[in-house]
């Protein structure tokens, strides 16, 4: 009887550590093919187009990134980060752009809100509602030496008029401390997960609201983050929902493992799993995931085991959420495609920077830096001849 015990507690523990060490996804085998450099291997995804929403010039800011794209009314909105040469530099400011023509023509860029000498604003993102559209910027403390930043929002009814910046709050009524991530998703049930990185430091939190507008209602869930100096090793999440409803959270691994790690939630986004190793690769930068509106699981990010150049920009995408098995690239590192850098400056990382996606009128919008100095995105049609070509 003992040992018949000692055998199932044995049995118990292995299926613990299983449950813990498990991926919550992984890729197919061969999937990229390391040795062609540029490219993978990969077909360019079907029916893609690529737009420019704005491109430095001398006589503009050289830098841009932290690119995320809306829909709200018939208009199409780019948001991004802007400042004369460096990232994260006291001048930088939030700029945005629209389009009334389904993304064909844009306008020239403006301030979402104004940079002073006791702060900077860095973009944090969009939420579109039926009676309004909010956009997220992160305030920056100049006279900080721990660079303290808070969460913060603008809000418009009609594309033209926006508020002023008031704070984003947690369900205490206290404000958000923290990095406003690029990415909250709004689930079926129509809660919204999203991520926050809190200060002091960077250590990356997943939060949740049933606040509709997202501006309020945030708590935290329930997660173990992984001490890295002032920082976590987790960071930059995103989200995608598996066919069997576990939610899954992708994250960029500072600690230079060059894989995408993942964790995941069954309770609808309030408690997560610690974070576990995929073999996605990852270039170690920000990524996105998704759904497409017929449950398709996709990754867009740079899915190379190296930290420089960020090429080339790919989608992974999974029909159950669990294997990912077919990839196509958006853009690749052929000198026919990815233009040379123009401008020099701190972190002008070369390559396609921190995409971001959205799906608008059957196309998949993919936002992103190209050198940090080009405005970009990709959209690829996602009707029946899309579905059919992914699959």
């Amino acid at each position: 009887m003992i040992k018949f015990l000692h055998i199932v507690i044995l049995m118990l523990c292995a299926t613990l550590v299983n449950a813990q060490t498990t991926p919550a996804f992984c890729t197919k085998k061969n999937l990229f093919d390391a040795e062609q450099r540029n490219t993978l291997g990969l077909s360019y995804a079907p029916k893609a187009e690529t737009v420019t929403v704005f491109c430095a010039s001398d006589s503009s800011d050289h830098y841009a990134n932290g690119v995320v794209m809306a829909a709200y009314k018939g208009q199409l909105y780019c948001m991004w980060q802007s400042s004369a040469k460096d990232e994260d530099s006291a001048d930088t400011w939030v700029a945005y752009s629209h389009s009334s023509d389904e993304g064909k023509t844009w306008s020239k860029p403006r301030k979402l809100c104004n940079t002073t000498k006791e702060y900077f604003c860095t973009s944090g993102g969009w939420l579109s509602c039926n009676d309004r559209l909010v956009a997220y910027v992160n305030v920056w403390q100049n006279d900080s030496t721990l660079k303290a930043c808070s969460a913060y929002y603008t809000e418009t009814t009609d594309g033209k008029e926006w508020s002023a910046l008031k704070e984003v709050k947690w369900a205490d009524g206290t404000p958000m401390n923290g990095i406003f991530e690029q990415d909250p998703h709004r689930m079926p049930n129509g809660r919204i997960i999203g991520a926050v990185h809190l200060m002091p430091g960077m250590i990356l939190t997943p939060i949740y609201t049933d606040d509709a507008t997202g501006r309020e209602g945030w708590r935290k869930g329930e997660f173990k983050a992984t001490p890295n100096g002032k920082q976590s090793a987790e960071l930059e999440p995103s989200f995608f929902v598996r066919k069997d409803s576990t939610i899954v959270m992708t994250m960029r691994d500072q600690r230079s493992s060059y894989r995408v790690l993942a964790a995941t939630s069954h309770d609808n986004g309030e408690t997560w799993s610690d974070a576990t190793p995929t073999n996605m690769p990852d270039s170690r930068a920000k990524q996105c995931a998704g759904n497409l509106s017929d449950g398709t699981a996709y990754i867009v990010n740079n899915p190379i085991s190296e930290k420089k150049p960020r090429t080339p920009l790919v989608i992974t995408l999974s029909d159950d959420g669990k294997t990912f098995d077919k990839a196509y690239l958006l853009r690749s590192g052929n000198s026919n495609d990815l233009p040379t850098q123009r401008y020099q400056g701190k972190y002008k990382t070369i390559g396609y920077s921190y995409p971001k996606a959205m799906e608008h009128n059957g196309w998949l919008y993919i936002s992103y830096s190209t050198n940090k100095e080009k405005v970009e995105y990709t959209r690829v049609k996602i009707g029946s001849n899309f579905i059919s070509n992914f699959r």
